[in-house]
C-alpha cells in the first residue's frame, strides 16, 4: 500500500483535524486517555487532548528502558571547550533523572512549581528540565549568562520556588561567572527563590549563600529518586521567555499532551529520523529550538541527542561541526543559516570539511533565520545532502512550514522553507485583513485553532496573548512575519512584518535585496534596513561582511552590489547606500538584530537588546554609517 503523500495528508490535517491529531497521540503513553481531542469550549483560548493524563519524562526515558532501549545512547555531550566527551545510556539518563527529580522534591518542589534553569550547555542542564517535567513542575530555562536585570523580570514573572544553576559558562575561550549575575538577579528581584542549586564547575568557584544555595553534588548524594508524577495534557510543562515589544518579556507556554504529540510527531514526519538514529540540533537549550530539538523531540523518538558546548568556528576552527558529526556518527543536523555564514566565511572552499569523514549525514536542517538562497546552495554543493530550509517560531515550539521529509520530500526552491506544515492553515493577509492573491506580499497568519504544540496563552496574561497574537486579525494568529504563496503553494518568507520597507509608496522586502546582496562571490553575509527618508519615506541601506581573504576595494565591491540590486529588483528598490562591516550585530541565538540596526541609522534613541551577543558592534555600525556618510557628502561637495 502506497503511503499518503504531503498534499493528502495536510488535506486530513486541516479538514479532519481532530481526527489527524488523535492518530498521532496513538504514539504516546497516556496513564488515562484523553476525554476531547481539541477542547474549544473557551476560544479562542484552544486546549488539545483535554481529560488526557501522562507524564513527558516518562515517554522521554522510562518507557524506552522498559522497550529495551536502556543500553542506546541517549545524550553525548561534547564540549571542546573544555575538551570533554560523556555518553549517557538512556538507563543512565533516567536514573540521573530521578536522583535530582528527587534532590528537587527534598527542597519542597511540587507539581506546578517554577524553577528557573539558568545553565550553560552541559548535561546537568537536560538533566534539571527532565527532573522538573518528571515531578509535574514548571520549568523555565534563561539562557546562561543572560543579564541580572534580565533575568530578575524572569524571576519575578514565573516566581519561581527553585533556581538551577552553575558556577560558569565558557563561550569561547572566556569564561563567564554565572553565580555574581545570580546574585545581583535575587538581589533585584521582588520575588525570592526559597534555594539554589549550583553545580560548581572547575573552571570556576561559585561562592555559596549559606541557607540559600546548595550544592548540585551534595544534593545528589542525600537525594532518594523520584518517580513520574502524572499530569493532566492541559498543563503546562515549560515556560520560554521571549523579548516584548515594550520591553516586558513574554512567557510562552507549553502544555504537556499536545507538546509531546507534535513534537514527537515532527520528528518522523519533518525530520524523516527514527529511533537509534543520532540527531543534532546545534543550538542552546535557552532558546526553543534547543527545547524541542536537543531535549524533547529527539529523546521522545528514542533517538541519541548531541549537547554541544562549543561554536561554528574558533572552537578551535571552522571543522569543528564536521569534526562532531565524524565522531558522533550524525544522521541529522539541524542549525541556523548564521552558523553555516560563520563557516562559509571562514572557509569559502570547504577545505575544513575534506578532513572527515560526513558519511553519516543523511540531512541538514536550517531554522531560525531566513536562509538565503546563496548559503543553502553552498551548503547543497559541499555536503551533498539534501539542505531544508523550515520556518518557524518560540511561539509554536515547532515548523509551521517545512519540506516533510518522513511524508514526501518535496523539490527544494532556494528561498523558501517550502510548504506549510500538517496542521498549520496558513493565509497571506493584506493590512486590511484581506486575503492576497499568489505573489503578492502580505502578512502571514494561520487561521486557528492552532495545531497541537503551540502556545495555548502566555504565563499568567491572557490579554497579552490576545494583543500579541489574536486582535489585529480577528480569527487567525499573527505570526508578525511577511511573505508571499507561489501559484504551486511554496511559502517564502520575506521579514518581519516591520522589515518591509515603503520606498515612494512601494512595499518592498529587505530579504528580497538581502537574497542580491548574499549572491555576490565576495560577500559572507548581509543585512538590509530602511532608513526614514524625508523625500522617499524610507530608503534601503545594506551592510555587508565579506569573506575571508576578500582584498579587494571596498567601493567597487559596493557599486557591483548597487548594480545588482538595480539588475534583480529595479530601479524602485532606490538602493543606493551600503557598507561593509566586520561582523554584523546579532542574538546569541543568532538573530541579526535589524531594529537595532535601524534605530542606529535613523539617529535614534536604542536600547541594547539583553539577547546581544557583543554590545560592542552596535559602536562599530555606528562608525560605519557615519563614514559612510561622510565620505558621500564629500563625494558630492
Amino acid at each position: 500500500m502506497t503511503e499518503p503523500g504531503y498534499d493528502a495528508v495536510y488535506r486530513k490535517s486541516i479538514d479532519q483535524r481532530e481526527e489527524f491529531w488523535a492518530q498521532a497521540a496513538e504514539d504516546i503513553h497516556w496513564n488515562r486517555k484523553w476525554e476531547k481531542t481539541l477542547d474549544d469550549t473557551a476560544a479562542p483560548f484552544y486546549r488539545w487532548f483535554a481529560g488526557g493524563v501522562l507524564n513527558t519524562c516518562h515517554n522521554m526515558l522510562d518507557l524506552h528502558v522498559e522497550q529495551g532501549r536502556g543500553d542506546q545512547a541517549a545524550l553525548i555531550y561534547d564540549s571542546p571547550v573544555t575538551d570533554v566527551v560523556r555518553r549517557y545510556t538512556y538507563r543512565e539518563l533516567r536514573d540521573q533523572v530521578a536522583l535530582f527529580a528527587g534532590a528537587l522534591k527534598q527542597q519542597g518542589v511540587s507539581k506546578g512549581d517554577r524553577v528557573i534553569v539558568y545553565m550553560p550547555m552541559v548535561p546537568e542542564a537536560v538533566i534539571a528540565m527532565l527532573a522538573c517535567a518528571r515531578l509535574g513542575a514548571i520549568h523555565s530555562v534563561v539562557f546562561g549568562g543572560f543579564a541580572a536585570k534580565e533575568l530578575a523580570t524572569r524571576i519575578n514573572d514565573a516566581q519561581p520556588k527553585l533556581i538551577v544553576s552553575a558556577s560558569c559558562g565558557i563561550e569561547g575561550k572566556r569564561i563567564i561567572e554565572y553565580k555574581p549575575l545570580l546574585d545581583q538577579a535575587i538581589a533585584l528581584a521582588r520575588s525570592k527563590p526559597q534555594h539554589c542549586i549550583v553545580l560548581q564547575r572547575r573552571q570556576a568557584r561559585a561562592s555559596m549563600v549559606e541557607g540559600r544555595d546548595l550544592d548540585w553534588n551534595e544534593c545528589l548524594s542525600a537525594a532518594q529518586p523520584a518517580d513520574c508524577v502524572p499530569v493532566a495534557a492541559t498543563d503546562p510543562l515549560y515556560i520560554l521567555y521571549t523579548s516584548g515589544t515594550t520591553g516586558v518579556p513574554k512567557g510562552v507556554v507549553r502544555d504537556n499532551g499536545g507538546h509531546a504529540v507534535a513534537i514527537k510527531w515532527s520528528m518522523g514526519a519533518v525530520y524523516d529520523v527514527q529511533p537509534g538514529d543520532v540527531y543534532w540540533a546545534a543550538s542552546d537549550i535557552g532558546w526553543v529550538v534547543g527545547h524541542s530539538y536537543i531535549v524533547y523531540g529527539p529523546l521522545l523518538q528514542g533517538c541519541t541527542t548531541v549537547l554541544y558546548e562549543g561554536k561554528p568556528v574558533g572552537t578551535p576552527d571552522p571543522g569543528a561541526f564536521w569534526r562532531v558529526i565524524a565522531d558522533h556518527k550524525v544522521n541529522a543536523l539541524f542549525t541556523a543559516p548564521t552558523a553555516f555564514r560563520a563557516i562559509k566565511r571562514e572557509d569559502p572552499t570547504g577545505e575544513y570539511m575534506k578532513k572527515y569523514d560526513r558519511s553519516s549525514l543523511r540531512t541538514l536542517f536550517l531554522a531560525g533565520e531566513r536562509c538565503d538562497p546563496d548559503t543553502l546552495h553552498w551548503a547543497q554543493e559541499r555536503l551533498g545532502v539534501p539542505v531544508i530550509d523550515h520556518w518557524w517560531q518560540t511561539e509554536t515550539g515547532w515548523s509551521i512550514a517545512a519540506n516533510c521529509l518522513g511524508i514526501e520530500a518535496l523539490p527544494v526552491r532556494a528561498g523558501s522553507p517550502t510548504k506549510a506544515a500538517p496542521g498549520y492553515d496558513v493565509r497571506i493577509l493584506d493590512e486590511a485583513g484581506q486575503p492576497l492573491p499568489d505573489g503578492k506580499i502580505g502578512s502571514i497568519v494561520v487561521k486557528l485553532p492552532l495545531p497541537p504544540a503551540c502556545l495555548p496563552t502566555l504565563w499568567n496574561n491572557d490579554d497579552g496573548f490576545l494583543d500579541s497574537y489574536l486582535r489585529e486579525f480577528p480569527g487567525y494568529y499573527a505570526t508578525a512575519d511577511a511573505g508571499y504563496r507561489d501559484e504551486d503553494g511554496y511559502l517564502y518568507i520575506m521579514a518581519r512584518t516591520d522589515d518591509i520597507i515603503n520606498v515612494a509608496g512601494h512595499r518592498l522586502s529587505t530579504g528580497g535585496m538581502e537574497e542580491v546582496l548574499a549572491s555576490h562571490a565576495d560577500v559572507a553575509e548581509c543585512a538590509v534596513v530602511g532608513v526614514a527618508d524625508q523625500l522617499k519615506g524610507e530608503l534601503p541601506v545594506g551592510f555587508v561582511v565579506l569573506k575571508a581573504g576578500v582584498d579587494r576595494p571596498h567601493d567597487e565591491i559596493i557599486r557591483e552590489l548597487i548594480q545588482a540590486v538595480r539588475q534583480k529588483i529595479g530601479p524602485v528598490a532606490a538602493f543606493k547606500q551600503a557598507v561593509v562591516v566586520e561582523r554584523l550585530p546579532k542574538t546569541r541565538s543568532g538573530k541579526t538584530l535589524r531594529g537595532t540596526m535601524k534605530k542606529i541609522a535613523d539617529g535614534t534613541e536604542y536600547k541594547p537588546p539583553a539577547t546581544i551577543d557583543d554590545p560592542a558592534i552596535l559602536d562599530e555600525i555606528a562608525e560605519a554609517l557615519n563614514h559612510m556618510r561622510s565620505t558621500a557628502t564629500a563625494g558630492r561637495s
